[in-house]
């Protein structure tokens, strides 16, 4: 590859995940938005916050964190591992908060009364935080690893036949988790068809 091309190749990446991420917030912002004009803005903004929360914390990927984990791994060079703790950690109190608030606008919509659901009932229910807190941060982890071996002074200190390994046992450790989660929002009679 010519270095003209690899110099195109790579403002075209960059530019392709500069472009997602800006749709993302477009449907975050319309989102907040919609909640801003149908509840007002104390309480939409609280509706808004719980939902992004409940992706953060019931679901078993890195898709509401990876808004903040991904460009800030890009721009900052910070690790996604290390940005995703911090978006637990925010939407952790950001619960907290609006348990003590009261907890008036988890009555607002179907995913944030699901989330309330979870977080009032400790047993049997936390244990799908737990399982998404599983996949998510060996997601963030792989993401993580990929990025390291993408970058070319990283690439030495992979050996190709090792990191196939861990990548089948990363991938066969996600596959466990995700069937975990499965049987137990079965189990537990969440069926995320009817969300």
């Amino acid at each position: 590859m010519t270095l003209e091309f690899r110099k195109f190749h790579k403002v075209e990446t960059h530019r392709e995940v500069v472009l997602k991420f800006l749709l993302l917030l477009c449907v975050l912002v319309s989102y907040f938005s919609y909640l801003t004009y149908e509840y007002g803005f104390q309480t939409g903004g609280m509706v808004a916050a719980l939902t992004w929360s409940f992706f953060v914390l019931c679901t078993p990927v890195a898709d509401a964190g990876f808004l903040l984990d991904f460009p800030i791994r890009l721009i900052l060079g910070i690790r996604m591992l290390y940005s995703e703790i911090f978006v637990w950690a925010v939407a952790i109190f950001i619960n907290i908060y609006a348990l003590s608030a009261g907890a008036a606008a988890y009555d607002k919509t179907i995913l944030t009364t699901l989330l309330k659901k979870i977080l009032v009932t400790p047993y049997p229910y936390w244990s799908i935080i737990l399982l998404s807190g599983l996949g998510t941060f060996l997601s963030i982890y792989f993401g993580d690893e990929m990025l390291d071996v993408f970058k070319h002074r990283d690439r030495v200190k992979y050996h190709q036949h090792a990191f196939k390994l861990k990548f089948i046992g990363i991938l066969s450790l996600f596959a466990l988790i995700f069937l975990a989660y499965y049987f137990l929002l079965d189990g537990l009679q969440i069926h995320l068809e009817d969300i």
